[in-house]
């Protein structure tokens, strides 16, 4: 479906934005702003801090993908 493709993409730009910094503002918890705050901890032992947020964010999007697509082929017409 259409609509979760379009979740999808929302969750990408709200993440991005934030990561770049021109997203929600920092009382508000967003993934994009975890990733940035944690980012220089990748190179250090404690890598996980900003890895997380991204593994989050790659399976909620892989989820909202992966309903829509059976959505879709449950719903179809044509069959």
């Amino acid at each position: 479906m259409v609509s979760a493709a379009n979740f999808a993409s929302a969750i990408l730009l709200e993440a991005g934005l934030s990561f770049l910094g021109i997203g929600v503002q920092p009382p508000m918890p967003s993934w994009g702003s975890m990733i940035k705050e944690n980012y220089a901890f990748i190179i250090l032992d404690a890598a996980y801090l900003a890895i997380l947020p991204g593994i989050a964010i790659m399976l909620l999007v892989l989820a909202f993908m992966l309903i829509g697509n059976a959505l879709r082929e449950a719903l179809d017409v044509k069959n």
